[in-house]
């Protein structure tokens, strides 16, 4: 019975939730994206520099 009681608690709290529309779910999703691609390419002109510079001291 207190499962019951749980998941009608959810779906009242999911009622309340003021979800994106599309057009800001767009958006949203493209920051990530960009982001994400901006870290990549960082992480990987690091890798590069320090392999180049293990290559002096090996």
């Amino acid at each position: 019975m207190r499962l019951f009681r749980f998941f009608k608690a959810v779906i009242q709290e999911m009622k309340q939730v003021s979800w994106p529309g599309a057009k800001q779910t767009r958006h949203d999703t493209g920051t990530v994206v960009g982001i994400s691609v901006l870290f990549a390419i960082f992480f990987a002109i690091v890798d590069w520099i320090v392999q180049f510079g293990l290559k002096f001291v090996a």
